[in-house]
């Protein structure tokens, strides 16, 4: 079991940037993949990116691609997503995940944070 907290979300004008962080609990989160996900209002939640358990493999959307990156320090038991050049139609409420593998925490993680919102403004 593993407990996730986001933080670092916020107002920021386009072109900006923003770091978020996912601070996990407990003592085998680095065994786990984590993923990190938004969901606009009216809209689905949808994947950003995703990092595995040694961070040696990364996954992102496309429309995210050049601009974020994902990171993590195990020994910290954080996830970070770093995003730079923003834009308005990343505004959105993300998430961060985790789960056993790429494949699942890409397509239906277990254990999911609260959220964070980031606002983009134009």
């Amino acid at each position: 079991q593993v407990q996730l907290v986001e933080s670092g979300g916020g107002l920021v004008q386009a072109g900006g940037s923003l770091r978020l962080s996912c601070a996990a609990s407990g003592r085998t989160f680095s065994s786990y993949a984590v993923g990190w996900f938004r969901q606009a209002p009216g809209k689905e939640r949808e994947f950003v990116a995703a990092i595995s358990w040694s961070g040696t493999i990364t996954k992102y959307a496309d429309s995210v691609k050049g601009r974020f990156t994902i990171s993590r320090d195990n020994a910290k038991n954080t996830v970070y997503l770093q995003m730079n050049s923003l834009k308005p139609e990343d505004t959105a409420v993300y998430y961060c995940a985790a789960d056993d593998t790429m494949r699942t925490v890409v397509g239906g993680p277990d254990y999911w944070g609260q959220g964070t919102q980031v606002s983009v403004s134009s």
